[in-house]
């Protein structure tokens, strides 16, 4: 299967068969997304004249993502606001095979134990990944989030454009009683600087899909290096299973406060608690307080686990969705990103 990309003026449809993408010219003036280096990957322009974004298209021969870890949809390669950005490339090199080569809000289905299906699956049968289709066990170790598996089957990705979202659906139907229809609509709000992701994950198989899901987001602040002035402020007091190292972060309250830079062996990162899983906790504030620029990210949902991680070039507060759905159920959730800054 192949999806292809035309940027043409008009709402439009992005499949197997009919292959189009969102007009040209509808950024703002000055934007800095109108600036990122040019890639031959198929994307979409946003813009509600107040914000722009630019997103990736799946695509399985051209595609800035092609690897089997993270969902293949919603993966933005510029936001903007103000003259500010809040994504951008944070690892040394772009691979679109590479396991980690993506950037935010990169979104992943991960089972709390293992993959569905792969514990009752023998190396070189199927097991699944939500937003990336169904995977082959390569061995009889236990599943490693961090290796590539072969996909033997994507599904069949349809993307509707229109000037201010981008909605991709993908069907996989299989034989190991594994089937559904996940949607994701990628939205600028018409009159604010807020970027929605409404899901929906529709059961058509006659297993139950039991996962979680969470928005790695791989934030990226005017591409700034991760350093004192930043800080993370979460709907929750934050504790840490394992200690952070000392001097490089502070926790007061519920915040998370970078003193330092972090270094290669040399960051904070960790599995937090303190969350109750009630409603409204799922909720993070990101800023770079010395430059007055951030991102604050909230969801109706309630929390089943969260993990923190930053390197010297991004800060990820990783908060985990509970994904519940019977046979022929529906579950639907959302996350929104409101970003902020003074205009340069």
């Amino acid at each position: 299967m192949r999806i292809a990309s035309l940027l043409v003026p008009a709402a439009l449809l992005l499949s197997t068969k009919l292959a189009l993408a969102s007009p040209k010219n509808i950024l703002l003036p000055n934007s800095p997304c109108a600036h990122i280096p040019a890639t031959p990957y198929p994307k979409a322009l946003l813009s509600n004249g107040i914000a722009d974004v630019v997103v990736y298209l799946p695509d399985v021969e051209n595609g800035s993502y092609r690897s089997s870890r993270f969902d293949w949809s919603g993966i933005v390669a510029c936001a903007s606001y103000n003259g500010h950005t809040y994504f951008g490339q944070w690892a040394n090199h772009a691979d679109p095979m590479g396991n980690d080569s993506v950037t935010g809000p990169a979104e992943e289905f991960r089972h709390p134990s293992s993959e569905i299906g792969y514990e009752d699956a023998k190396p070189g049968d199927p097991f699944l990944k939500v937003g990336v289709g169904l995977l082959k066990r390569i061995d009889d170790q236990p599943y490693k989030f961090g290796r590539v598996y072969p996909i033997v089957d994507h599904g069949k990705w349809t993307v509707r454009v229109s000037r201010r979202s981008v909605t991709f659906t993908q069907l996989l139907r299989t034989s190991t009683g594994y089937s559904y229809l996940y949607q994701k609509k990628l939205s600028l709000e018409p009159k604010a600087p807020v970027m929605t992701l409404k899901h929906s994950l529709k059961n058509l198989g006659t297993k139950p899909i039991r996962t979680d899901v969470y928005a790695h987001d791989f934030f990226v602040l005017d591409n700034m290096p991760t350093g004192p002035g930043m800080a993370v402020t979460f709907g929750f007091q934050p504790k840490t299973d394992l200690p952070f190292p000392a001097g490089l972060v502070a926790i007061t309250g519920n915040e998370i406060v970078f003193n330092d830079t972090p270094k290669l062996g040399y960051t904070a990162q960790g599995y937090l608690t303190g969350y109750t899983g009630k409603r409204g906790e799922y909720r993070f504030h990101v800023e770079d307080r010395q430059h007055g620029v951030g991102v604050l990210q909230t969801s109706d949902s309630p929390l089943s686990k969260v993990y923190f991680w930053s390197t010297p070039t991004t800060i990820c507060p990783e908060a985990y969705i509970p994904i519940h759905v019977a046979p022929g159920a529906t579950q639907k959730w959302s996350i929104e990103y409101r970003f902020e800054g003074a205009k340069h």
